[in-house]
């Protein structure tokens, strides 16, 4: 596995690459997409932070490519609608910088407080500059904060520890939650009119773009001040200089922002009501090792286990669930290529997780299962995108969770049908992953091995002929289940040691007694 590190990653993640035996590129930020495409075709994973952006364009080559990690809270300079077209995993590392990016944006709060900057950069120039630069205290301060996650929640946190009074606003928080925390929830009107100072703390999406328009920064609180610690885009930045010129803010501190870098000419950078600061939120030491190793874990795990953790393209699990789930993962993986063998092109699949299932998260093995599935047919076909890619196929997928086990704990039975015909297989986990019934014959084999499917005439001498054909052909036999279909037919798994090529089955196939054989 090859992974591309860009932007800086810290070497605490990237020495748990090479641990777990990863070649690691290590380059700085890639900012031409061209270039960007040429370093992804041989990759397997990527790891940005804010410099690299990763495009439709830029993943056109990108065959290999399993995970985008980025290395931080936002997943903004990721095209993840394109990631998830192409079957390719989104992580990123929210918890890892929670603290650094809080204790920013308080810092923002008492440098705009108290005049930090401007008193520094007096100092710096021989002046004495005391005159104009009388502040104010946070305590007593009514604080906005414009969402209440993992870094607004810190902040709501901490500044209620200064003696701030701090409400909330949270576009993804529903109404019920308002009696639910311990910060007061109000609507975004509400709470603009409210606050001294406003904080924002929420990814930018196509509904968070400019949340803050001219508008809304007009509701705010005549003398208000406004911080931006979270995401460039939403504030409107030209509707911002104009509020701070005509008195109704009375300043703002920026360390995000629409386009990034800061152009050199920006009208931002020589406002004297404005702190800037270089998108510094998550710049400490500890939240860059924290990110890197957590990453680093997370897209280690994926691709050796199809553990999800981190994941913003697929179902999120908790640990309690991925536990569950785990030991069923290699068998749904088995069980598509089983199936795509027995049914070409297959229109309907049918499951059913039977049994004691009530509490089994089913999302993550439905994925996998029409991943394998499909992707032994043809194409890229992943968890990521496996259920689009069913429906752009035409492949219907239904899902059905409880009913008898057959004296299972839990069984699996899936019936894949392409319309004219069905095949059904049932499996459950007993000594490993074992398919135990196939179409309706109680069979028992290991479907992750080289198994032989045999449908023969129910009559003395079969099992012996078929295997002295085996033994000519120089195959070992590993196991021979046999199951009477009851219709002077009889079935057989025979697993064998490896793989058997086109001349090989048609030798089997052409043996008198023999009605079909496939390798499954």
């Amino acid at each position: 596995m090859k992974v591309l590190a860009c932007d800086g990653i810290h070497e605490d993640g990237l020495a748990l690459f090479r641990e777990a035996g990863w070649e690691v590129l290590v380059s700085p930020p890639i900012k031409d997409p061209e270039a960007l495409k040429l370093a992804l075709a041989d990759a397997d994973a990527v790891l940005v932070r804010s410099a690299t952006q990763v495009t439709l364009e830029s993943l056109a080559d990108a065959g290999r490519l399993k995970v985008i990690g980025r290395a931080g809270a936002g997943v903004d300079t990721i095209d993840v609608d394109a990631a998830t077209a192409r079957g390719i995993a989104v992580m990123n590392a929210p918890d890892g910088n929670t603290l650094a990016a809080a204790e920013h944006a308080i810092s923002l709060l008492f440098a705009l407080a108290r005049h930090i900057p401007r008193a520094d950069a007096g100092m710096k120039a021989g002046q004495w500059p005391k005159a104009g630069l009388t502040g104010f205290e946070l305590e007593g301060k009514k604080l906005g904060v414009i969402g209440l996650g993992r870094i607004g929640g810190t902040v709501a946190r901490k500044a209620a520890g200064i003696g701030m009074d701090v409400a909330a606003f949270d576009p993804f928080l529903p109404p019920s939650a308002a009696a639910k925390g311990s910060v007061p929830l109000k609507t975004l009107d509400e709470l603009l009119a409210w606050a001294d100072i406003v904080t924002l703390h929420i990814p930018r999406t196509k509904d968070t773009t400019n949340l803050l328009s001219e508008q809304r920064m007009r509701a705010m609180k005549p003398g208000a001040y406004l911080v931006n610690a979270a995401r460039g885009g939403l504030v409107d930045e030209a509707a911002l200089l104009d509020l701070l010129d005509d008195g109704h803010l009375a300043g703002a501190a920026l360390d995000t922002f629409a386009t990034e870098p800061l152009q050199e000419d920006s009208p931002l950078r020589a406002h004297p009501k404005l702190i800037l600061t270089p998108h510094l939120g998550a710049s400490t030491s500890e939240a860059q090792q924290a990110v890197s190793t957590i990453l680093a874990r997370q897209v280690i795990d994926f691709v050796a286990t199809g553990a999800v953790a981190g994941c913003v393209n697929l179902p999120p699990l908790t640990a309690e669930a991925a536990r569950e789930v785990g030991p069923w993962m290699p068998l749904m993986t088995a069980l598509g290529k089983l199936a795509a063998r027995l049914v070409q092109a297959p229109t309907r699949l049918d499951i059913t997780y039977a049994g004691r299932t009530d509490a089994l998260d089913t999302r993550p093995l439905t994925r996998l299962l029409v991943a394998s599935l499909l992707g032994a047919h043809s194409g890229r076909v992943t968890p990521v995108n496996a259920l689009a890619e069913a429906a752009a196929r035409g492949l219907v997928v239904a899902e059905t969770v409880g009913g008898d086990g057959d004296g299972f704990d839990r069984l699996l039975k899936l019936r894949v049908s392409d319309g004219n015909r069905s095949r059904e297989i049932e499996a459950t986990l007993h000594r490993g992953p074992r398919v135990v019934r196939l179409d309706g014959v109680e069979i028992e084999f290991d479907p992750q091995s080289h198994v032989l499917l045999l449908r023969n005439e129910d009559r003395p001498g079969m099992v012996g002929a078929v295997g002295s054909k085996l033994g000519e052909l120089g195959i070992n036999i590993v196991n021979f289940a046999l199951g009477a279909a009851g219709d002077g037919q009889a079935r057989a798994a025979i697993t064998v040691d490896r793989a058997l090529d086109e001349t090989q089955l048609a030798n089997l196939r052409a043996m008198p007694g023999v009605l079909s054989l496939a390798q499954a």
